[in-house]
């Protein structure tokens, strides 16, 4: 039996490059898995299909990175969302880091605020082979 990746990570971000949201629908069990892996994360079944998530979701939790790695500028924000599809994924979130960063009670608003999942293009760094497409989230 020949083994494939149904959503390769290619595909995943090939789709994000459209501003799409790929990820894979397990035909066992019902669950989503995103990013791609070769097995549902649920279940452990192969028997997968790929589909096209929303996007929307809403923030669980996030951190600001003032101090990045070599390469990076400071002051932005990394966020973990569960898409309304069930599966949770990280990404940047497009904010204004110094709203989080002057009024700590303030940025705990951002907690359970509703987002919809696009794309930004990171420059190359010294540890990497180009470019680096990530999600992004904005606040909607």
């Amino acid at each position: 039996m020949k083994e494939y990746y149904v959503l390769t990570a290619k595909d995943f971000y090939d789709g994000l490059k459209e501003d799409k949201l790929l990820g894979l629908r397990c035909k066992e069990c019902g669950q989503i898995t995103c990013p791609p892996l070769p097995t549902c994360q649920w279940c452990g079944s192969k028997d997968l299909e790929k589909t096209e998530l929303s996007g929307n979701g809403e923030i669980l939790t996030f951190t600001l990175t003032d101090v990045p790695p070599e390469g990076f500028e400071p002051h932005y924000i990394v966020c973990l969302v569960r898409l309304d599809e069930g599966p949770t994924i990280m990404g940047r979130l497009d904010y204004d880091a110094e709203k989080v960063t002057v009024k700590y009670e303030r940025s705990q608003e951002l907690i359970g605020k509703k987002v919809k999942a696009g794309h930004i293009v990171l420059p190359a760094d010294k540890y990497s082979m180009g470019e680096k497409l990530v999600p992004l989230f904005k606040v909607v």
